[in-house]
């Protein structure tokens, strides 16, 4: 593609649009300028709400293939793909997956989560190498993230996982975009041109990060990696989430603190055998079968143990 070839396929492009009505805002009060981009911002969950039906059928289809043991990998260049690797690093410590479960690729490796990697974007081969490293299969998703829906990594990530049976997202801020046609599920955001023009880190980023906190977040949910809004696979890692550790068991039990300390002992630290066990007075062992039995679903272990 020739640079005027890129000039007017960029030109096209609503998250690319110049905006007349904003061309002095540099000759406005800080205040004024943050008033502003304020209210641009506020226009984002709308957006989002407009695709809610997308992102929904999208989630109940990763969440089927994850809980036969299938990976979700997010692959995207420069903002999105730092949006990407971002979701996917806090996983672990919230839901207590496997760091090889939720997997951000990000175009130019990890030197590129903080410097420019130059063409990294534009090639389509290093997405299908940075994917086959992986391994993909049937049961995988590959989520590709652009905001301009047009990024070669984006798209050829998604053509690639798409050939070898994977499910695919394409997650983009402009309507008929190419990425959304190469996957599976298309889901389009348009939140209309930046404050500042193409700068697609403002309102295209943020709508991004709504999308993806859905994505990862719902479908831990639907695996059982919650009790109620509770995060009862939370890792205790850290002083901090460990008396997190001991209020999320307060709060599904309701028992002293002597109790919770116990259980949890019992239980290694892991909080749902430890409301298992208080709820039902089950010992640790029985918990930890019952919540294998059950497939890691705490309300299913609950019901089972009733039983």
């Amino acid at each position: 593609m020739t640079s005027h070839d890129l000039r007017s396929e960029l030109e096209s492009l609503t998250t690319e649009a110049f905006r007349p009505d904003l061309a002095e805002i540099d000759r406005l009060s800080t205040l004024d300028i943050a008033r502003l981009m304020n209210g641009e911002d506020a226009g984002v969950p709308a957006a989002v709400a407009a695709r809610l039906p997308q992102i929904a059928a999208a989630i109940d289809a990763v969440a089927a293939r994850m809980s036969r043991g299938g990976r979700l990998v997010y692959a995207g260049a420069g903002t999105a793909g730092r949006l990407g690797v971002l979701d996917a690093s806090e996983c672990p410590p919230t839901f207590n997956t496997d760091p090889a479960q939720v997997v951000g690729l990000i175009a130019g490796g990890p030197r590129a989560m903080v410097t420019s990697v130059e063409g990294a974007e534009d090639s389509r081969e290093l997405a299908c190498r940075d994917l086959a490293a992986l391994g993909l299969g049937p049961d995988d998703t590959v989520v590709g993230i652009s905001a301009s829906g047009r990024t070669p990594y984006a798209i050829g990530a998604v053509e690639h996982a798409r050939a070898l049976g994977a499910l695919t997202i394409g997650l983009a801020c402009n309507e008929h975009s190419a990425l959304a046609a190469a996957a599976e599920h298309g889901i389009e955001v348009v939140v209309g041109p930046e404050l500042i023009t193409g700068s697609t880190r403002l309102k295209a980023g943020t709508a991004q990060k709504l999308v993806l906190n859905m994505l990862s977040t719902i479908t831990m949910v639907r695996l059982g990696k919650t009790y109620g809004n509770l995060m009862v696979d939370v890792r205790a890692s850290n002083d901090k989430l460990r008396a997190r550790s001991r209020r999320i068991v307060a709060l599904a039990t309701g028992a002293p603190d002597e109790e919770i300390e116990k259980a949890l002992t019992d239980s290694g630290g892991e909080v749902k055998n430890a409301i298992l066990a208080l709820l039902t007075g089950v010992d640790g062992p029985t918990a930890a079968r019952l919540l294998e039995d059950s497939g890691g679903h705490l309300r299913a272990a609950l019901a089972a143990a009733a039983t």
